[in-house]
């Protein structure tokens, strides 16, 4: 079997503390018009954030993994392993600290090997998402159970986030689910007031719902049959400020705030329900000086399809936007973009990119890479070295 292994580029945006937008109407929110043809920007990614080369090691057993980063905290990088529902912690250098299995369908574990993980350094608990069976299981970063939080019926949770030390916030993909189904059969059931919310950490009581704009928009993909088959949202994104919350059916972007204020701060033309072509802004990340976005196209059968993706860049100072053209300094001719797609891990102090250790490897020897990455990948191989994928 190929082994496609990952370096981590963890990123610490400098000027991550925006202004405030309380003042913003909708009137008067910055637009992004996706059927224009905005100029390229090239960033050179140093500039506006401190880079550190991360390798996640493997020599430790039981930490070699296949999957994916799902949390940053302040000390701790958190993977989950696809294959056996491991859940593995790392120090921000690398080094194992510690990981455990809880994986099955006994009163303790996670059937959901693949939910949302959230993890609070301070009183040492992870939330672990279990949709299959309405709850959320919490640990210790060694796996000693905690707590089950049951969430309200008919909630399926799909992102998840630490909002403060006493409340998470979450995206119910159920309510939007329960439209679809209700408009198909042309009945009505009682649905939760939002599909955003905050619930207790201590026992899962629903504390607040966040009052998002409803819309006659439709975006759930639909099979050739015509069965809903899964509905479209975006991202929760940290902010400096709380959480950037989208629903793609309005084509608004609004931040929530740590004082729980609503403001919107961002919008795209045209309207999603007046194109023939269902394409969403999918969130944003807002820092100091920039805004990254993502517009994405909806439908049946290429809804995982990033071909046609485009990603801009406004810069908030003077308003204009771009294509974006990211390029890492330390290695020749390789272009990123930032997008809120890497918002699992986006907090005050960054986010993480990965790269593939074999096009790192194949650059090394065609003399591309240069400074820390270089010495970085010098050391490590291939075929053995995490983030196996």
């Amino acid at each position: 079997m190929i082994k496609k292994n990952y370096l981590l580029i963890l990123l610490t945006i400098l000027l991550l503390a925006s202004c405030s937008k309380n003042d913003l109407t909708i009137d008067s929110l910055p637009v992004i018009d996706i059927t224009k043809k905005y100029p390229e920007k090239e960033i050179i990614l140093s500039r506006i954030a401190e880079i550190k080369y991360v390798h996640l090691d493997s020599r430790y057993d039981g930490y070699l993994y296949r999957g994916t980063i799902k949390y940053i905290a302040e000390n701790s990088i958190v993977v989950n392993d696809v294959e056996s529902g491991s859940i593995l912690f790392f120090s921000k250098d690398g080094n194992p600290k510690s990981r455990f299995n809880r994986y099955g369908n006994g009163p303790e574990e996670y059937l959901e090997k693949m939910g949302s993980i959230v993890y609070d350094e301070e009183t040492d608990d992870v939330f672990v998402s279990d949709s299959f069976n309405n709850n959320i299981q919490v640990y210790s970063s060694k796996g000693e159970y905690k707590r089950k939080l049951i969430l309200p019926y008919g909630v399926r949770e799909s992102q998840m986030r630490s909002f403060d030390n006493q409340s998470l916030i979450m995206f119910d993909e159920g309510r939007m689910r329960n439209k679809a189904l209700q408009k198909k059969l042309e009945r009505t059931t009682h649905m939760t007031d939002s599909s955003f919310f905050l619930i207790s950490k201590t026992d899962g009581q629903v504390l607040n719902y966040i009052p998002m704009s409803d819309s006659q928009n439709n975006l759930t993909i639909y099979s050739d049959r015509g069965n809903p088959m899964f509905l479209i949202n975006t991202n929760i994104v940290k902010h400096a400020e709380g959480f950037l919350l989208c629903n793609p059916e309005t084509d608004t972007v609004f931040l929530f705030s740590k004082t729980k204020e609503l403001t919107p701060i961002i919008c795209k033309i045209p309207s999603v329900g007046k194109s023939e072509a269902k394409i969403i802004l999918n969130n944003c990340i807002d820092v100091e000086k920039y805004q990254f976005m993502q517009a994405k196209a909806v439908g049946y059968g290429y809804w995982g399809d990033n071909n046609n993706d485009k990603y801009f860049v406004r810069d908030k100072k003077t308003g204009e936007v771009y294509q974006q053209k990211i390029v890492i300094p330390e290695f020749k001719g390789k272009k990123i973009v930032i997008y809120p797609g890497h918002s699992n891990s986006f907090h005050e102090n960054g986010t993480h990119i990965e790269l593939d250790l074999m096009e790192l490897k194949l650059a090394y020897r065609e003399n591309k890479l240069s400074g820390k990455l270089k010495e970085l990948v010098a050391t490590l191989n291939e075929n053995e070295d995490n983030n196996v994928w």
